[in-house]
């Protein structure tokens, strides 16, 4: 068990969240739970955006039960456009009044083999970035409203160090239908840690392209935010494993990972910050200072690329088919 050295000193300086409305995608375990589990006891409304399953279930019997926190589980499967869209849906009738104040989109996948979605996106590209683009799009009415009746909303993006490697820009070809026909499975299977960490850049990137085109009323009113973990033991090393990154290379770089790894809260810290604390301002990025090593979440300086910037918002407009970003009608 890995110390926790810094977050219960942490979520201290939190204020209450008493009425607001917290919405976190993939939060079943790892830090999406841990977030969860901290928004509830501060006093706000938490749903949990899952895939149906018996752990998501137990994760929301444990907010509810354990907790007393006011929780409900929203089912939503990021790896099919279909999903995305008729969950959209539901929550913008279920927030139509009162908004939503918190967006975190936290779900994703690592290390995955060069699978297709329903959709034909590589399996995580789609789940970690586009699935998460097109839902806050379609949540952008009650992102608004939350900020027009409490002052401020905030979206939130979560990273990894994973987006450094080999210093890519962003690559058309990992954002177009080419799921399954991407290749790199065999030895020494590299493709799959592109296309993780083409995804986590998308994470960033994503932040501030919402940033740069968010309608001037909206301007400090909805604050855009991305944070990264550090090396964190969060459950998501053995799910790789598990689904077949069980290669010489996907176990060294879990192994390297896992052996600098702190704990699960400790690589909640960023997104907490960005969901909980009070003084953050959009485009600000939240994570532990240096390339792959532990420690406590500071700000840290922006990584702007505006070429990689203006093709990922390209190739994303056009995989889910949203004309026109911040509007309401498409």
């Amino acid at each position: 068990m890995i110390e926790t050295k810094y977050y219960h000193s942490l979520i201290k300086t939190f204020p209450e969240m008493h009425g607001k409305n917290v919405l976190i995608t993939g939060c079943t375990s790892g830090t999406g739970l841990v977030l969860a589990r901290t928004c509830g006891q501060l006093g706000a409304n938490v749903f949990m955006l899952n895939r149906p399953s018996e752990r998501a279930n137990q994760s929301l019997q444990l907010l509810q039960n354990e907790d007393g926190s006011k929780a409900q589980l929203i089912e939503i499967d990021l790896q099919n456009f279909e999903s995305v869209s008729q969950s959209g849906t539901r929550l913008l009738e279920l927030f139509e009044e009162d908004g939503i104040d918190v967006l975190c989109n936290n779900a994703g996948v690592m290390g995955l083999p060069d699978q297709a979605t329903k959709d034909g996106y590589d399996i995580q590209i789609q789940t970690n970035h586009l699935s998460h683009f097109l839902l806050t799009h379609l949540l952008w009415p009650a992102l608004k409203k939350g900020s027009d009746k409490r002052g401020e909303s905030r979206v939130i993006n979560h990273s990894s160090g994973a987006r450094k490697a080999g210093g890519r820009p962003i690559l058309a070809k990992y954002f177009e239908p080419n799921g399954g026909n991407l290749g790199g499975d065999r030895f020494p299977g590299m493709q799959k840690w592109i296309r993780y960490q083409q995804s986590k850049l998308a994470n960033l990137l994503f932040t501030y392209g919402m940033m740069d085109r968010v309608p001037h009323e909206y301007r400090d009113k909805v604050k855009f935010l991305t944070a990264h973990p550090g090396p964190t033991d969060s459950g998501l090393q053995a799910k790789t494993l598990h689904s077949g990154g069980n290669g010489l290379l996907d176990k060294y770089i879990i192994r390297k990972t896992l052996k600098s790894a702190h704990s699960v809260e400790d690589g909640t810290s960023g997104i907490a910050i960005c969901a909980c604390g009070s003084h953050v301002k959009s485009g600000e990025f939240y994570g532990p200072a240096g390339s792959g090593k532990a420690g406590p979440a500071v700000l840290l300086e922006a990584e702007r690329n505006k070429e990689s910037e203006q093709l990922l918002w390209d190739l994303s407009l056009k995989a889910t088919g949203v004309k026109d970003f911040f509007s309401t009608g498409n």
